[in-house]
């Protein structure tokens, strides 16, 4: 993580992860089966021609494989369903995974064509980030003596 990634066609920077127990705001609050793992990451596409990456894949210690979700709804920055990018361009954001808390390995393609694309695979060690607790304005909490 943290690195630049050659890689075929394009070029992977995994810059960093955090998880959450929930996403979005009271109205639109979503919540995951397992826990919400977030990777920030840019793609920079090195060749001549347009590239296509598809969503990505985790895999688990165990051998389990998890798929990227197709909904970005309440996560800030996503990357999005449809990622062509353009030669010499890079597209920077977010993907969102639903997974039980643990160390994982992202599989990332070459940018080739279905059924002919080569992968390559990015530790994501278990970072516990401590999700802040936010007091309303306006309500004081007792202090303890």
């Amino acid at each position: 993580m943290g690195e630049k990634i050659p890689f075929g066609k394009v070029t992977y920077n995994v810059i960093e992860t955090s998880w959450r127990t929930q996403l979005g705001d009271q109205l639109n609050l979503r919540i995951p089966q397992q826990r919400f793992l977030m990777i920030s990451l840019s793609i920079t596409n090195s060749s001549g021609s347009d590239v296509s990456v598809p969503l990505l894949q985790l895999e688990g210690a165990n051998g389990q494989v998890y798929r990227e979700l197709e909904n970005g709804q309440g996560l800030d920055n996503w990357l999005g369903l449809l990622r062509t990018i353009s030669p010499a361009q890079t597209q920077q954001g977010r993907i969102l995974f639903d997974v039980p808390l643990s160390s994982y390995r992202l599989r990332l393609t070459d940018g080739g064509q279905p059924g002919e694309e080569k992968f390559t695979w990015v530790q994501i060690p278990l970072r516990m980030d401590v999700e802040s607790d936010i007091t309303p304005p306006g309500l004081d909490l007792p202090t303890v003596k």
